[in-house]
């Protein structure tokens, strides 16, 4: 394990998964909205700002949406105002009721028509409203998943060392999609609460100033009682975060490692563990949801009261002669629509919070320090790869310095093979040839040219590198060969696939090279995949070829093809072989032993052999008890990594 991949290691052990999520929504009588917990964020008023920013090319689209919203909000709001005028004609009308012909159908009828219109206009208005609504929302996250894309491709490679992959999908995923809900619905609720409460309370205060203070003042009341609770329901919600992402953690952890499990016979052990954490996330769970679930209760409750406060005071006001009954009426539909909008209001308010906080953490991605202004493109055909590290330093951290003074010289077409123990600074020495790290000083030269004066995209397409790890991708096989060189002919992808000795087990599949291989490449064999990724390498015809660890994760029958065709590969190339099998490090022009990532010993085997130092110790306690020149018990000998 290189020295990347242990901090990686460290902060994947040291994070806490947050992948549970609450669902409040139905405690406040809303859909029901899965919403990943999140806490607010830390300046909420400044990243509104900067979100409304961010959609300046949308503006238009959101001022249609939030007017049409309104407008269609106001026509629910006009129509109690018409329909008591019903009442009202009808209850005058009653002394003709029975005499045939005195009351007026279509007086009644028209404005049963005005109000079914009204109605029907708030619908579409709502719906249209809605579609705009989800425009405009699809069109900003997808310009945002766009630039977190480009984003991270400007990053330094240390951002993906501190940080976990599983972090970052949840910012292009979860935290795009809780903006997507706000943009794409709590606006629009917004609107409508703001545009029916405010229509409301106006219209109420024009037909009695007494119901509508009552009215008014159960909002207070909703919204103290609301708070208390949420925050109550908010801290046990807390521990029931927590402890979902510890049983996630648990499962994930028993079943990566299954098969030792099983081994080991520790399944009832692993069931017990979970049962543990099952039952404080049940007992956390019952009392979070009993103190989110009472919400909507209570507010119905209240909601209720003042509905019955309404028809009270209604019907003596209507008594003294002050209102009529209409008014009466009116003032009931009334208070029914003031109730809904003030039940979502906490829903709205928490949902609204969350995406707030999430597009705070999606903004501070943007927010994220970049590489260097790239230099002038360069052209690298005539590129030989001659390699000078000049008093190199670097550190991952200033505290823990590790090259501090490295000088190496390696000639064009040179094979460099480098051994050492682990935290030597075997990989971080060529990730900082290929410039995924810059130095802290010194500098590398490749054909006397200064890498920090080149373009990155220049720099690299001089370098193929063949990984222990491989990577394939959903694609066909004659796709993820080409991937290195999009514009090969299928003539040169064959070609490349023999020379890696590929080609015969490509043709001895279903579709050969159309073969579709799965997203991990699991319907082929780990060497069937290292042979493909140096396929692809060889068809890209680098000046430079980097193999880290290419061959210890295969039988030894398959290292003999895969070592034939590194070779074929290496040929005519300058290249660098980390941890390599013996037979291709005891024939390397060079070799580099590194220790505290510094260069403590080079020269060829028998060289170094001879002088009785570093590599010396390390070869013979890797072959202990074999005379130099035998072969390795199992076939796989190879310098300790």
């Amino acid at each position: 394990m290189n020295e990347n991949e242990e901090q990686v290691v460290k902060v994947e052990q040291e994070r806490t998964s947050s992948v549970g999520k609450m669902d409040m929504s139905g405690a406040f009588g809303a859909g029901s909205i899965n919403v990943e917990k999140v806490q607010g964020a830390e300046n909420f008023g400044k990243t509104i700002i900067r979100l409304i920013k961010y959609m300046k090319p949308e503006m238009v689209a959101l001022i249609v949406m939030i007017l049409l919203s309104a407008v269609g909000a106001w026509f629910a709001v006009w129509v109690p105002d018409i329909l008591k005028k019903v009442t009202n004609y009808m209850v005058d009308s009653i002394q003709y009721f029975k005499t045939e012909g005195m009351l007026d159908d279509g007086y009644i009828a028209r404005i049963c028509l005005i109000s079914g219109g009204l109605y029907a206009l708030n619908a579409v208005f709502q719906f249209v409203s809605g579609l705009v609504a989800a425009s405009m929302a699809q069109h900003v996250v997808r310009r945002m998943r766009y630039d977190i894309k480009v984003k991270l491709d400007k990053v330094p490679i240390s951002y993906f060392d501190g940080t976990t992959t599983g972090e970052i999908l949840s910012r292009l995923t979860n935290d795009v999609e809780l903006v997507s809900v706000t943009l794409q619905d709590s606006i629009n609720q917004v609107i409508t609460v703001v545009t029916t409460v405010s229509g409301v309370i106006f219209m109420m205060a024009r037909l009695d100033w007494l119901m509508a203070l009552v009215t008014v003042c159960s909002v207070p009341i909703l919204l103290v009682i609301s708070s208390l609770v949420i925050k109550k329901s908010q801290k046990e919600f807390d521990k029931q975060q927590l402890l979902i992402g510890k049983l996630n953690g648990h499962i994930e952890e028993m079943y990566a490692g299954h098969r030792v499990v099983m081994l080991y016979n520790h399944e009832e052990e692993s069931i017990a563990d979970l049962e543990v954490i099952n039952k404080q996330l049940l007992k956390a769970t019952r009392k979070a949801q009993f103190l989110a679930g009472i919400i909507l209760p209570i507010i119905k409750l209240i909601n209720n009261i003042t509905y019955v406060s309404i028809c009270v005071l209604g019907g003596y006001r209507a008594g003294l002669g002050v209102i009529s009954i209409g008014d009466i009426q009116a003032c009931i539909q009334y208070t029914k629509q003031f109730a809904q909008p003030v039940e979502n209001i906490s829903n709205i308010a928490s949902t609204i919070q969350s995406s707030i906080a999430s597009a705070e953490r999606v903004f501070k991605m943007f927010d994220l320090a970049e590489q260097g202004k790239e230099a002038a493109r360069c052209d690298t055909t005539e590129f030989t790869g001659e390699v000078d590290f000049k008093h190199v330093a670097f550190s991952y951290t200033e505290d823990k310095p590790l090259i501090t003074d490295m000088n190496l010289h390696v000639n064009a077409c040179d094979s460099i093979a480098i051994v050492g123990p682990t935290g030597a600074g075997k990989t971080t020495l060529v990730n900082l040839l290929m410039r995924f790290y810059e130095l802290n000083k010194g500098e590398i030269l490749i054909d006397g040219h200064n890498i920090q004066d080149m373009h990155r995209d220049d720099l690299r397409n001089i370098f193929g590198m063949v990984l222990q790890e491989t990577w394939l991708f959903k694609g066909t096989v004659a796709e993820n060969i080409a991937y290195g060189n999009e514009f090969a002919t299928r003539e040169q992808i064959v070609t490349a696939a023999k020379k890696a000795h590929a080609h015969e087990f490509i043709e001895s599949m279903e579709h050969g090279y159309d073969t579709v291989l799965n997203d991990d490449g699991s319907n082929i064999s780990q060497g069937q995949k290292q042979l493909l990724t140096i396929a692809r390498a060889i068809l890209k015809d680098p000046k430079i070829i980097i193999l880290d660890e290419a061959t210890s994760s295969v039988d030894t029958r398959t290292e003999k093809y895969v070592q034939s065709a590194m070779l074929a590969m290496m040929e005519g190339k300058t290249s660098f072989v980390i941890a390599h099998r013996l037979s291709t490090i005891k024939h390397a022009e060079v070799i580099l032993v590194m220790n505290h990532g510094d260069v403590v010993e080079q020269g060829n085997h028998e060289t170094l052999m001879a002088k009785g130092g570093f590599y010396r110790d390390l070869y013979l306690s890797q072959f202990q008890g074999q005379k130099e020149g035998e072969p390795a018990g199992d076939g796989s000998g190879f310098i300790q990594t």
